[in-house]
C-alpha cells in the first residue's frame, strides 16, 4: 500500500468521528435557523468576515469603508491565498462566490484534520490522534470550520508544516509555512517554527561537529515568504513599505499592545454586564492560556511549543476585536493535547459524558454565534 493511502487508512476513524461532529454541527445551526427564519448557507456562507473575502475573490482588492467615527476599514486587512482560491473554485466550477468559499473551507477543514491527526500519532500514538481531532472538531468555536472563512485553511498549512519538520521533510515545510503565512496574519507563527525548527537543528549538528543540510535553510528561509510578501505588497501600495500593512489594521483597531487591551476588555467583563459572547470570548480565551500552560508541562517538541506559543501571544497580546479571539486561537490545536492525553487514559463512561458535553456546548454556542450573538465573529 503507497504510504500516503497507509497514512489516510490509519487516520479514516478520526477523519469519520470529525466528519460527524462538524455535520452534526451544521444540521443543529440549518435546524435553528429554519426555525427562525433565516437562511442556513447565507449563514454560513456570508457572515462577517466572510463577504469581504468573497468581495475580494470577485472584484480584487480596492474596497475601503468609512466610517462617522472616524474608522477607517480597509480590505487589505486580509490576506490573498483565501479569496485567490475562492476564485479559482468558482472558475472551474459552475457555483457562486459563498458556495465556492465553502468549498474550499471544507476542503480545508478535511485536509486539517487529517494533519492534526499525523502529528498527534506521531508524537502520542494513534489513540490520542484520534482524541485529539475529534476534540478540535468540537471546540466551542468550531462552527467557523464549517464556514467560509480562513481559520480551516491556516490550520491545514500548518498542521502538515508541523508533520513536515517533525518527519525531516525541510521544503515542504519552508513551502507549507509559506502558504500559511498568505492565508492569515497570525500564519507567521508556522514560519516561526519552522525556523526555531531549523536552528535547533543546526546546533545539535554543530555539536556534533556535522554540517546542517542546505534544504534545511532552505526551508527556513522560504517558511516567512507569504507573509512577509503580503506585508511588503500592502506597504509598497500605501506608500509605507514597512508600516503600510500595520496602519491599515490600525484602522480595524486591531494593534499589538502586548496585552494592555486585553486587560481592559476583562476588566469590563467583570466588572459590568455584557452580552453572552464577550463573556464567552473572555472564558474561552483563559482556558487557552491554561491549555498552554499545562501544554509546556508535556514538554511538547520546539516547532510545535514555538507554533502555540506564537499564536497565543499574537490572541492574548493584541488589542481590536476580543470577541474573535476564540477563533484566532482555533488553529492552535496543540493547545488540546493534554485533554487528549487525559481523556484517551479515562475511562470510557466518564469520557463519554465530557465528549458528549463538548458536543452539546459546541453545537448550541455555534448556532447562538452565528444567529443571535450581536458582535463580530
Amino acid at each position: 500500500m503507497p504510504r500516503w493511502r497507509a497514512a489516510l487508512y490509519r487516520a479514516a476513524p478520526a477523519l469519520g468521528l470529525f466528519a460527524v461532529a462538524r455535520l452534526t454541527g451544521m444540521l443543529v445551526l440549518a435546524l435553528w435557523a429554519w426555525h427562525i427564519g433565516r437562511s442556513p448557507r447565507a449563514l454560513l456562507a456570508t457572515s462577517w468576515d466572510s463577504d469581504w473575502y468573497l468581495a475580494i475573490a470577485a472584484q480584487g482588492y480596492g474596497t475601503t469603508l468609512y466610517w462617522p467615527d472616524g474608522t477607517i476599514q480597509s480590505d487589505l486587512a486580509f490576506f490573498p491565498l483565501y479569496p485567490v482560491l475562492v476564485r479559482a473554485v468558482g472558475t472551474v466550477l459552475p457555483v457562486a462566490g459563498g458556495t465556492a468559499g465553502l468549498l474550499v473551507s471544507w476542503a480545508a477543514a478535511g485536509a486539517a484534520a487529517w494533519g492534526v491527526y499525523l502529528v498527534g500519532e506521531r508524537l502520542y500514538g494513534r489513540g490520542v490522534a484520534t482524541v485529539l481531532v475529534l476534540l478540535w472538531g468540537l471546540l466551542p468555536h468550531s462552527i467557523v470550520l464549517s464556514m467560509a472563512y480562513t481559520e480551516p485553511l491556516l490550520t491545514a498549512f500548518a498542521a502538515w508544516s508541523l508533520y513536515a519538520v517533525l518527519t525531516g521533510r525541510w521544503l515542504w515545510a519552508g513551502a507549507l509555512a509559506a502558504l500559511a503565512g498568505a492565508a492569515r496574519p497570525n500564519g507567521i507563527a508556522v514560519a516561526a517554527a519552522v525556523g526555531a525548527a531549523a536552528l535547533y537543528a543546526a546546533y545539535r549538528l554543530f555539536r556534533c561537529e556535522r554540517r546542517a543540510d542546505w534544504r534545511m535553510w532552505a526551508g527556513a528561509v522560504m517558511a516567512p515568504a507569504g507573509w512577509l510578501g503580503y506585508l511588503l505588497w500592502v506597504g509598497v501600495r500605501r506608500g509605507d513599505p514597512l508600516g503600510g500593512y500595520f496602519a491599515v489594521q490600525a484602522g480595524w483597531t486591531s494593534r499589538f499592545d502586548f496585552g494592555v487591551g486585553t486587560y481592559g476588555f476583562a476588566r469590563t467583563v467583570l466588572t459590568r454586564p455584557m452580552d453572552l459572547g464577550f463573556t464567552g470570548a473572555l472564558l474561552l480565551t483563559g482556558v487557552g492560556v491554561l491549555l498552554f500552560a499545562l501544554f509546556v508541562l508535556e514538554r511538547p517538541p520546539l516547532p510545535l511549543l514555538v507554533y502555540t506559543a506564537v499564536l497565543v501571544v499574537i490572541a492574548v497580546g493584541g488589542s481590536g476585536f476580543f470577541e474573535s479571539k476564540p477563533r484566532f486561537l482555533l488553529p492552535a490545536f496543540p493547545l488540546l493535547v493534554p485533554v487528549a492525553v487525559a481523556l484517551r487514559g479515562a475511562r470510557p463512561g466518564p469520557a463519554a459524558v465530557v465528549v458528549a458535553a463538548l458536543a452539546g456546548l459546541s453545537f448550541g454556542y455555534g448556532a447562538y454565534l452565528l444567529t443571535l450573538a450581536p458582535m463580530a465573529l
